[in-house]
């Protein structure tokens, strides 16, 4: 029997100046496409939202999961410009409640998904990984529109270094430390990985794989108006390499934990 899937993001309502007004109904479409290829070889997928109840309105009717948050980072921390940005740890906390699926996908709302994506998710765990991150590629600004996706498919795009699509067996989530990281900020994606490192049997980095992509590499959380949630996060990662430090020190060797360390470690 294959596993089932249990795929969250944080859907938003945004203004059309916002880069997300573009991406994320191309996200939400190649999500029903990629779910709907992974019925037609029994693997069994379900789509969630975790968000704010003020951005229901963007959810689509497809998605067989909603779940609200009561909190942002504005209610664990002072910021120089107030963004209500989610907590990693409340959208996983519900999800996981949520579902009795095998494994928890987590990707950022701005990153689409090429058709076999669950395909090949269920091919990784079939050898045996039980907690992987998938590096997207990043595609030109020319594409706008969910009308687009067919070439959007077959555009490799370019290599992009940061990680922003997660999965892990659900029953390991209950040893998870996250703190009070916030998604939408630098930091966040060191905060889950290192979990899913120190809690994996088997962990894979997935650098080249085309599964996942984004349109266009503006890197807005890079502002230095945001300069104080990024230290937010940054805060939360260095308190989980102490915490984490015996566990650490059997992971030398790994590339992530060992970049970690060397710019983050005591």
């Amino acid at each position: 029997m294959r596993p089932k899937f249990f795929h969250v993001v944080n859907c938003v309502k945004v203004a059309p100046s916002s880069d997300l007004y573009i991406a994320q109904p191309i996200t939400f479409e190649s999500m029903r496409i990629a779910q709907q290829l992974a019925a037609t070889f029994s693997i069994p997928v379900e789509l969630c939202t975790v968000s704010f109840s003020e951005d229901d309105e963007v959810v689509p009717k497809f998605f067989g999961c909603r779940e609200h948050l009561e909190r942002s980072v504005l209610d664990v921390g002072r910021f120089s410009i107030p963004r209500k940005l989610p907590l990693i740890k409340d959208i996983l906390d519900r999800a996981t409640a949520a579902t009795d699926a095998e494994f928890i996908i987590y990707s950022n709302v701005d990153i689409s998904i090429v058709p076999h994506f669950y395909l090949s998710l269920a091919s990784i765990s079939d050898e045996g990984c039980d907690a992987f991150m998938i590096t997207r590629r990043t595609l030109s600004k020319a594409y706008t529109t969910p009308a687009q996706l067919g070439r959007m498919y077959a555009d490799m795009g370019d290599r992009h270094p940061g990680n922003d699509c997660f999965v892990f067996r659900r029953e390991a989530y209950a040893k998870y430390h996250l703190g009070d990281a916030c998604i939408g900020a630098r930091g966040f994606a060191k905060v889950l990985g290192i979990n899913l490192i120190v809690h994996a049997q088997r962990f894979q980095h997935f650098k080249d794989l085309h599964l996942t992509f984004h349109i266009g590499d503006d890197r807005r959380w890079e502002a230095n108006e945001w300069a104080d949630y990024s230290a937010h996060n940054l805060n939360v990662f260095r308190g989980l390499l102490q915490r984490y430090s015996q566990d650490l020190k059997k992971l030398a060797g790994n590339p992530l934990i060992d970049r970690w360390m060397a710019n983050f470690g005591p």
